[in-house]
């Protein structure tokens, strides 16, 4: 039963492979289960070509956000089921609710607030990579505080006792204590923003233009074109999704394991 889901899922996979190294002459929907009479790379060169500033941009977001995301993530945890201080719950509640927040909510005061925000650093936020980042970042907050909450709280408070009766301060026992075990909670976090960022579509079409445009944007516009080369567009989706599925083949482990400790329960 498990080798037939297999093979239902990747049913796709093989239609976008073949279809990819099709000529454009035999890139038709009555030949998609055909393999190609004439084996050529040509529509993976195009596809690069058009996708190849589109997939930088993506690596300008997606990685240092998702690395300050974790940043951000490991010090609210380790405070909120750690440092505990009055009125952490409630806090802890108020972070939450930013997860049910929807994007097309909050659109039109996002950009007005990078407008200002931007002006008044006299930095360009609207319509650039940094305004982008920010605005994951800032949406992410909840999600990885939420995960790195529930990760630390399965540390024992004996440890962070022990910790205090040695002298070591809040930074101290982090640095000494705690992150040195937080590699499946940070794997999880990393992994899910660095996949959410690779992955937007509505932020990314609202809050960059055309020189910041990342994966996404492109690889519709080729979607979207007026004639429909059906070669060059399973290439460009293939590209696109190469470095998501390099990211879980790498930390894969890692992530089973954060979900294992607890990283995405309570």
């Amino acid at each position: 039963m498990l080798l037939l889901f297999v093979l239902v899922f990747l049913i796709p996979v093989y239609v976008l492979l073949v279809t990819s190294f099709k000529p454009l002459s035999e890139a038709d929907p009555a030949q998609a289960w055909n393999l190609p009479k004439v084996w050529t790379t040509e529509a993976w060169s195009v596809a690069w070509e058009k996708l190849e500033p589109g997939i930088v941009n993506s690596f300008l977001l997606a990685i240092p956000g998702s690395l300050i995301s974790a940043a951000l993530g490991s010090l609210n945890g380790y405070v909120l089921s750690k440092w505990r201080f009055p009125g952490a719950d409630v806090l802890f509640t108020l972070f939450l609710f930013g997860m049910f927040i929807p994007y097309q909510g909050v659109m039109i005061p996002l950009v007005q607030l990078m407008v200002d925000v931007g002006d008044a650093l006299g930095v360009q936020l609207y319509g650039g990579i940094p305004g982008l980042v920010l605005a994951h970042v800032v949406y992410g907050i909840p999600i990885c505080t939420l995960i790195f909450r529930n990760y630390y709280v399965t540390i024992p408070d004996e440890l962070i006792e022990a910790s205090r009766v040695d002298g070591a301060g809040m930074l101290r026992t982090l640095w000494s204590i705690v992150l040195p075990v937080s590699g499946p909670a940070f794997a999880v976090v990393i992994i899910w923003q660095f996949t959410s960022m690779w992955n937007d579509f509505l932020f990314a079409v609202f809050l960059t233009g055309p020189t910041s445009w990342p994966t996404t944007v492109m690889l519709n516009n080729i979607a979207g074109a007026v004639t429909t080369p059906y070669s060059q567009q399973m290439a460009a989706a293939i590209l696109a999704s190469i470095p998501t599925m390099v990211v879980y083949v790498l930390l894969g482990r890692f992530f089973m394991r954060g979900l294992m400790a607890g990283a995405l329960k309570g």
